[in-house]
Parts: structure tokens; sequence; C-alpha cells
């Protein structure tokens, strides 16, 4: 919509208050609301300011100012508002220097659709994230300077069996997918897709997942880089919200539960120009040479991508070796072992995409989308070649066939790491920038690494409380 039909659409719908929405740093929105009568076509140049400084990772206190500008095409009506709200994502930018904010994650997914564009290799990267997520009924955790603990439940977590009840609980690992009794959370899962769709989600699938307790997943319909991030982002939104309509919570920590399956969030990618897929050939699987090119690119750079695809240390409990988790650096057709896969359902050259299997919903869909494609565009740039496919279960390798496949990092701190040693693909027409990177270490480290680091487990009491 252009502003003017967006004022018309507020106006249609009676609409009293507009929500300005932007993600944060590491990948949460913000918001804030201003009354309908404050809105105007001149909002869409001008924005509307807020203060920087209170926002996770980005400006000083002396240097605070910022404007949220928002952008039209993301205007819907709130659906979770009690007064008629207009919803729209902002992308944030410097009054000073009047110009995007470097530091927007929004404005790092603009500038590497434009990258793409630059090199006249493909105009649209496409991108399906498959996010997987738990609906548990309650949660409480705390942690000081003599306790600390978690406690979630679910009344469809099977380790509920012993309870007076009725039963039908999905075992571990067997919830993929029996049909209800069993599958308590059928329903929910409806609302959230009707709520997705009036909000002008396409949604292809709903299911229940692997794991006992009420883990899902919801599959959008592919769409542009930078519309998919938007759309995550709303997706996540919905969720959480039609979980606490029905007095639930949602997760999407990569790894809430011991002993069961952890959420992913598998990215199908595929690079389009003029209306025509480019990654559908003759080579392996029926993928064109640019696509494999696009995987070795993915493969070579995967250690410095994970610090943006798996950004939390939790993500690292999710990507563990001996398990059935995408940790293998291999791709191949049909396999979900390996940690891309081509899938197989359709021969229509349309369809021909790549799956990588590492991600996770914990990240930052801008800043994950786009250190993707750049991985894969490095890739295509220089040539890379991704190797032979594996086409065997790589969970049943001997260990010395296993010991030639690399694998993913095995913490947050190693995916940093790398990182900070492999990040000129990213810098290439200055869609991360070196000042984004280091911010982004540095916050991973001191916020998040150090403080779980320097904290006592539960687990070690257990271990070593009698050593």
């Amino acid at each position: 919509m252009t502003p003017k039909e967006v004022l018309e659409f507020a106006k249609q719908n009676k609409a009293e208050m507009v929500d300005f929405k932007f993600i944060d740093l590491p990948g949460t929105w913000q918001h804030f609301a201003v009354p309908i009568s404050e809105f105007t076509e001149e909002t869409f140049k001008e924005g509307s300011g807020f203060d920087g400084s209170s926002i996770r990772g980005w400006q000083a206190i002396n240097d605070s100012d910022m404007l949220a500008i928002p952008d039209p095409d993301t205007a819907i009506m709130d659906p979770f508002t009690k007064v008629p709200t207009l919803s729209v994502v902002c992308s944030i930018q410097d009054p000073v220097l009047n110009s995007p904010y470097s530091k927007d994650p929004r404005y790092i997914a603009i500038k590497a659709e434009a990258y793409l564009k630059s090199l006249g290799v493909g105009d649209t990267a496409y991108f399906g994230p498959e996010a997987e997520f738990f609906i548990f009924d309650s949660v409480r955790f705390d942690q000081n300077s003599y306790s600390g603990y978690y406690f979630i439940d679910s009344e469809e977590g099977v380790w509920n069996a012993g309870r007076e009840g009725l039963g039908n609980r999905p075992r571990h690992k067997e919830g993929y997918f029996p049909v209800p009794p069993v599958d308590t959370q059928e329903d929910i899962r409806a609302e959230m897709v009707r709520t997705m769709e009036r909000a002008g989600i396409v949604v292809e699938k709903e299911h229940h997942e692997v794991a006992t307790a009420g883990q899902a997943e919801i599959d959008m319909r592919f769409s542009s880089l930078l519309k998919m991030a938007d759309q995550l982002m709303l997706y996540k939104y919905i969720v959480k919200n039609v979980a606490k309509r029905h007095g639930k919570t949602v997760t999407f920590m990569p790894k809430p539960l011991f002993g069961d399956n952890g959420s992913g969030m598998h990215t199908h990618q595929s690079i389009w120009k003029n209306g025509q897929p480019l990654f559908a050939g003759d080579k392996y699987a029926g993928v064109s040479q640019m696509c494999l090119y696009y995987i070795g690119g993915i493969l070579k750079h995967a250690h410095a991508i994970a610090a943006f695809t798996n950004p939390i240390t939790n993500s690292y409990k999710r990507l563990t070796p001996g398990f059935e988790a995408p940790v293998n650096l291999a791709y191949s057709s049909r396999n979900r072992s390996a940690s891309i896969r081509i899938p197989m359902y359709s021969q229509s050259p349309k369809a021909k995409r790549i799956e990588v299997r590492f991600p996770d919903p914990a990240c930052n869909p801008y800043f994950a989308f786009s250190a993707m494609l750049m991985a894969g565009l490095d890739g295509i740039e220089n040539k890379i070649d991704p190797g032979p496919s594996v086409d065997q279960n790589l969970y049943a390798l001997t260990e010395a066939e296993a010991a030639k496949i690399p694998t993913m990092p095995g913490s947050l701190d190693q995916s940093l790491a790398a990182l900070e040693a492999d990040n000129a693909f990213l810098l290439k027409g200055g869609v991360f920038t070196e000042e984004l990177l280091q911010t982004w270490v540095t916050y991973k480290r001191e916020k998040e690494i150090d403080p779980l680091r320097l904290r006592p487990h539960p687990y070690e009491f257990f271990l070593y409380y009698d050593i």
C-alpha cells in the first residue's frame, strides 16, 4: 500500500491507535503507539522519535535520538489489541546523519537484497523458514546468588503419565504426528493459522512436532528475504499471543527440554531472476551449478554464520554430535541427517531449492537470512565447490567415516570466534559493517556467554556436591 492507502485502510477499520514495531539487535520486537490523529502521510517520511539508548546493543545515552520510519507495505490491523490499532513495521533512521541506522537489522536485510541485485546474479532471494516452538502450560525460573532453577509443565508432557487423567500423551520423540486425542493442540494451532491468514501471512501447513509437551510447527509460504523476515516476527507475535489467550505460553528456545527433540528452523532458500528459478538444472538432484556453488558457500562459512543462525548459548544444546541434530556439514537429497538437504517432493524447476537445517528460531531473522545469502553469494562469486554429496545416514557412520565430515561449532563462543576470523564475505557491498559485527560479538560475550559461564549450574550440584 501507499501511505495514502494505509490511511484509508486505517479509516475503514476505525483504527484509533497506531503501533510502531521495530526489531532490536538480539531479535525481539519492540513497540510504541500513537493516537491515529498523530499519524499522517508525513509520518512515513519524518517518522516518530524514540530513545535509542534504551534499546539493547544500540546507542549511547549521549547520542540517543532515533527515528522509527513506518513501511507502508507492512500495515495490518493488530489482531490482539482491545482498541482498534493499526500496526506498522518500521526501519530506523539516524536523525543527525539523516540516513538509515547502521545497526538496524532491517537495514541489513535491505542491503543484502540490494547487493544480490547489484551482482546481476539474480533479483530475488526467496526464504521459507520452518520455525518450531513449544506450547507449555506454565513456566517459572529464577537465578540469584544462592539458587537457580526452572520448572516447565505441560498437561501433554509424557512426564505427567503418572498423574490422574485421560492418558493420551505423546511419548518422547513420538509427537510426529498422531491424531487427537494424543495431539491435544490441534485447535490452538488452527487458531494461530487463521490469525496469521487474517494478518496476510500465507500458511501452507501446521502440525505437531516430534517432541512431547506440545512441540509444534506452522509453515509459511516462501517469500523474499525482507518480507519473510518481517513475516517471521509477525508469526512469533501471533503464536505467543494466541497461546496467551488460551492460558498457555510459547517458547522459541531451541532446547527447552532435556531428553527430547529441540526446536529448529530449517530454512529453504533459492534465487530467481526475471521470474525464473536459478537453482534448477542438470546437476546432482536436479540442481544447477549455481545452486551447488551456493551450497559450497554456506558450507565454507557455516561456522561464522552460525553466530547469527544459532545465536544463543541454548542453540548448542540442540546442535550436539551423536544425536539426531543437523551438525554434519554435508549436503544431500532427501537426507535429513545432512545440514543441507535438497528437497525432492517435486521435479518442477520452481520447486527446486535447498534447505539449510542448522538454523534455529532464536535467531534475528534479518541477520540470519542475510548472513546465509551472503555466504551463498560468496560461493557463487568464487565458484566454491561443495565437494561430493553424502547420501547415507550420517548418524550411522563409523567413527572413522564421521571424522572425515566437518561439523558445526560446539558453542556460541566458538561461533563468535569463527565470525571474527571469517567475515569478509559479510562486509561485501557494505551489507554488514565492522562496527555491527563487533557490537554483536561484544554483546553476546558480555550479556550472554559470560553471565552463564560465571554461574553454577544446577546439574553441577548433582555431579560435584559430595566431592
